[in-house]
C-alpha cells in the first residue's frame, strides 16, 4: 500500500494544529506562490517563549503530521540551541522562533512581497 502525501493546504493545518497544541505565539501563514524563484510554496512562522517552548512547538508539529499524513520533514536545523529551528517538510518550510531571534531576522520583512495570513488563536492576546 502507497502511503498518501497531504498537499498543502492539509499540510499547513496540520502544522498549525501542532503549534497551537502547545500555545505557540504569533502564528503567520506566508504565501511565496507569486514570488519567483523561491525555495517554497509557504512559510508558517510562530515563536515560542523558551528553548524549552521552541522544542516543545516542533515535537508536536512532527508527531501531528506525522500521525495524521505520515509525513515528516525532510530536514530539521536549530534544535540544539533552540532559539530558531526551521522543519522543511518540501513545499512548507516552519520557523520557529524564540521572540528576540524573530525579530532580529525579521522573516517576513524580508519577503515583504509575500501574502501573509495572521493565524488567529483563541489563547493569543
Amino acid at each position: 500500500m502507497q502511503k498518501r502525501k497531504a498537499g498543502a493546504d492539509e499540510l499547513i493545518a496540520l502544522i498549525i494544529e501542532g503549534i497551537e497544541e502547545v500555545k505557540g505565539l504569533d502564528i503567520n501563514l506566508l504565501d511565496l506562490r507569486a514570488i519567483d524563484n523561491t525555495v517554497c510554496d509557504y512559510f508558517v512562522i510562530c515563536s515560542g517563549t523558551s528553548n524549552t517552548h521552541v522544542n516543545a512547538i516542533v515535537n508536536s508539529v512532527q508527531k501531528i503530521v506525522s500521525k495524521a499524513a505520515q509525513d515528516k520533514p525532510w530536514h530539521v536545523e536549530g534544535s540544539d540551541n533552540a532559539e530558531w529551528v526551521l522543519m522543511d517538510y518540501v513545499n512548507v518550510v516552519v520557523h520557529v522562533f524564540q521572540k528576540q531571534a524573530r525579530e532580529y531576522y525579521d522573516i517576513e520583512g524580508l519577503w515583504g512581497d509575500a501574502k501573509v495570513t495572521l493565524v488567529e488563536s483563541s489563547y493569543n492576546s
